[in-house]
């Protein structure tokens, strides 16, 4: 499910954390306490990073949408409070690798040694 949530300076009960679920999943991004189905859950969104294709030397992605999941309080393994710079650098996507080309050969007749 994708939400836009609000990013704003007021105390919204948002806070950056980094969450494993069942000690298998990790995610990083704003988490909150929130009553869903009858029941207290943690919801967490997580940023989703894109390099700016016209821009190759860019040093920061920017975010292009906000993810969110809920999950129980049972299957929470851990909760880590951060900042917004940690969330970012492990959401962070993997900087395309620049192409690398060969020198040109050296232009020489070796016809005349044996391999």
């Amino acid at each position: 499910m994708a939400e836009e949530p609000e990013i704003s300076g007021a105390d919204d009960g948002f806070e950056w954390a980094v969450v494993e679920v069942f000690g298998h999943r990790r995610h990083a991004g704003r988490a909150r306490e929130e009553e869903r189905f009858g029941a207290k859950m943690l919801r967490i969104d997580i940023p989703q990073l894109k390099w700016p294709e016209d821009q190759p030397d860019a040093k920061d992605p920017t975010v292009t949408e906000w993810v969110t999941h809920f999950y129980g309080g049972a299957s929470i393994f851990s909760y880590t409070l951060t900042d917004e710079q940690t969330v970012f650098q492990i959401n962070r996507p993997y900087k395309p690798a620049g192409r690398y080309s060969l020198p040109a050969p050296d232009v020489c007749d070796d016809d005349d040694y044996p391999f």
